[in-house]
């Protein structure tokens, strides 16, 4: 049975270490702050926004909401993401996407300030990604992949990584985080040609597929590690991953759970992310 990789550990070593940062920052007159910024009141937005608010206030940050109508025009939305820029208060900004479609979401992503983009949605944080410079900040869901390896003792050295999914938003940033780490990644994507015996091949396995269940017991081997990226309702209403879990847990070595895996991490991450905005800002 496969060691099962929880995110509540990670958290509570992350928590730890943020919350040390948070006193030393204000030690030194610096509050750090999260700025969230919501277009209209979709359901799934308003959760993740208590979520993060409830992890900032128990980490000693501070949050800053700001609300527009859900039929703002592009110039009201570019010139409130302009105010956040220059809102020296405001460390870091969390803005919450898909926008509205009658909304230009590139546009308004590129008009962050990539100092303050603690969500990874910048090209200028995707120039840090890719190059390894401390340019803005890599999306906050690879992030939470990478601390879960690292929590667990997982050296990626010389390793075979997979990754199933080629997105911006975790697939491409996670394979070039594993580079950083020294692994030897394949990314996997729906043009892959035996895709089972590419993972079966792999010593970590990160699925970011996007549908419930496709990696089953055809793409994993003993001694694997396998992290969990997805968030799907299946037919009986209740969350899972891409990967399924049983067949998973009989052959890995260790296998993150859906819920209780990367997404519990992901809080922390961007909390960390607004800390460290914060630090650097004080160093400069």
């Amino acid at each position: 049975m496969a060691k099962i990789l929880k995110g509540a550990e990670v958290v509570a070593a992350l928590n730890e270490r943020i919350i040390g940062q948070v006193e030393a920052l204000e030690a030194q007159g610096v509050h750090p702050t999260l700025g969230i910024l919501r277009v209209g009141e979709r359901g799934d937005d308003i959760s993740y926004e208590r979520g993060a608010t409830k992890r900032c206030e128990k980490l000693g940050v501070g949050v800053k909401r700001i609300v527009l109508p859900v039929d703002v025009d592009q110039e009201t939305l570019i010139a409130t993401i302009q105010e956040m820029n220059q809102d020296e208060s405001i460390h870091g900004v969390l803005m919450f996407r898909p926008l509205p479609k009658h909304l230009d979401e590139e546009a308004a992503c590129q008009a962050l300030d990539p100092e303050k983009d603690v969500d990874g949605i910048t090209d200028g944080s995707m120039v840090g990604v890719f190059t390894g410079q401390k340019k803005g900040f890599p999306p906050c869901t690879p992030q939470a992949c990478m601390e879960i390896l690292d929590h667990f003792g997982v050296d990626c050295k010389g390793k075979k990584a997979v990754v199933v999914g080629r997105s911006l938003v975790v697939g491409k940033p996670a394979a070039m985080m594993l580079l950083k780490k020294n692994a030897t990644v394949t990314v996997c994507h729906t043009k892959t040609v035996d895709m089972p015996a590419v993972c079966r091949d792999a010593d970590i396995l990160i699925v970011a597929a996007g549908r419930a269940g496709v990696v089953d017991k055809e793409y994993f081997a003993p001694g694997q590690i396998v992290v969990d990226v997805g968030i799907n309702v299946n037919d009986e209403g209740k969350l899972c991953g891409d990967v399924k879990f049983e067949d998973a847990e009989a052959v890995v070595e260790g296998v993150t759970p859906v819920p209780g895996g990367v997404g519990t991490v992901t809080t922390s991450v961007l909390v960390g992310h607004v800390v460290e905005a914060a630090l650097r800002r004080l160093e400069k």
